[in-house]
């Protein structure tokens, strides 16, 4: 689905975000207790670490941040938990303050619910527009992207709905991609697991041998372009995205993550020829996939069967770099429970678009006090932690 924006309004210039570093005393328990927020750390050797000047390029922020749906909190799903850090109202105004605090330029958020009622009104009051899409079926959540409405212009974006696969099967495959039943797999799953009890099971939802029952998974993305208001107006693409969860359904999130790709180079493409520019492109989300498995590989190298090359981004349709890989290496972990501690959440961008990171958002140490006895806790509304990027577009690529 292809929704335009046109909008006449003044152009304002982009004021350098600054990295920064914050403590907040908030009350737990009896006592008061700092909590330190994560800052920006800036990329070393990069060239352009630190931009003071107006010719050094256009800069801007991204955070990707799965917030936890409500609707998955469950006292029985996080035992762990501080039972009052779990309600909705705590926590709810808790994400409002950490998303207040990061102060991200663009803001790629999975697991929205309550998003008419509290996030759409509350976030718009911190000067940020947003666009949103539910989940496809029954389900409460969905992917948005909140963005600064003075520094970026809302102005073409397209609904991405993967059980759109289901009409591209043939033969049992999609995408080059054979759909098929792993039982022995699914039998060994633990039933315990937080995203097992997100979704409906296989038996409920008819016969996973069927490639069609396996494909219709509910799960969205949103790609939109944005014009920044510079006096250069650059067009950026940022795509937000939650792939299917299970870890035993790897057919699935591979032919989910080959359709991503490709409705991002068609979605370029057409964005080129309509604004006559070379939009840079950044994808962000809950990829639900580890470092090194076929989602990851993919995405990363355009072979699902070996290790990420960067000689073989060409077998992609649009080549992409993770942002932490390529600077400090792939963080040990963005979702941290007793359950499963491992990294799900990436910012990509296309190398070939004259657009690099100039910083990433700091994660907590494994010894870490703030994420002792797992997420979500005190500091962390979220089981999932915020990532994030600071990009610099060269002046190569500004007109």
């Amino acid at each position: 689905m292809l929704r335009t924006t046109i909008a006449v309004v003044p152009l304002l210039p982009i004021l350098p975000h600054c990295s920064f570093s914050r403590t907040v005393s908030t009350k737990m328990s009896s006592t008061q207790s700092p909590i330190k927020l994560p800052r920006f750390v800036s990329v070393e050797d990069s060239g352009i670490s630190s931009l003071t000047k107006p010719d050094d390029g256009i800069k801007f922020s991204l955070v990707s941040y799965n917030i936890l749906a409500q609707a998955y909190v469950k006292s029985s799903l996080f035992p762990h938990s501080p039972p009052s850090h779990l309600k909705w109202k705590a926590r709810s105004q808790a994400i409002l303050t950490v998303l207040k605090n990061l102060g991200a330029d663009f803001l790629c958020l999975q697991e929205v619910d309550e998003y008419n009622s509290f996030y759409k009104g509350n976030m718009e009051r911190n000067g940020y527009s947003s666009t949103y899409i539910q989940r496809s079926g029954q389900k409460r959540d969905g992917c948005g992207i909140f963005y600064k409405h003075h520094i970026a212009e809302l102005v073409l974006e397209e609904i991405i709905d993967y059980n759109d696969l289901v009409d591209s099967i043939q033969e049992g495959k999609v995408l080059g991609v054979d759909i098929q039943y792993d039982k022995e797999a699914t039998a060994n799953k633990d039933p315990g697991s937080k995203n097992g009890s997100k979704s409906t099971g296989t038996q409920d939802r008819g016969d996973p041998n069927d490639p069609r029952v396996r494909l219709k998974r509910d799960c969205v993305g949103l790609i939109a372009a944005f014009k920044l208001k510079n006096p250069s107006q650059n067009v950026v693409i940022v795509a937000n995205t939650h792939i299917y969860w299970d870890p035993d359904w790897a057919d699935v999130k591979l032919a989910q993550a080959k359709y991503l790709l490709s409705r991002l180079a068609r979605f370029k493409k057409l964005v080129s020829d309509m604004f006559d520019c070379a939009p840079s492109l950044i994808l962000a989300g809950d990829f639900n996939s580890t470092p090194g498995d076929k989602v990851y590989q993919y995405l990363t190298s355009g072979n699902s069967s070996s290790p990420p090359a960067f000689d073989a981004l060409e077998d992609l349709p649009i080549p992409l770099c993770s942002v932490y890989a390529s600077t400090r290496g792939e963080p040990p972990f963005t979702n941290y429970t007793p359950g499963f501690t491992g990294t799900l959440d990436y910012i990509f961008f296309s190398p070939s678009d004259h657009i690099q990171p100039v910083s990433f958002l700091e994660l907590p140490e494994p010894e870490s006090s703030d994420i002792n006895g797992g997420l979500p806790n005190f500091n962390h509304p979220s089981d999932h932690l915020p990532i994030g990027a600071e990009f610099v577009i060269s002046q190569e690529q500004i007109p």
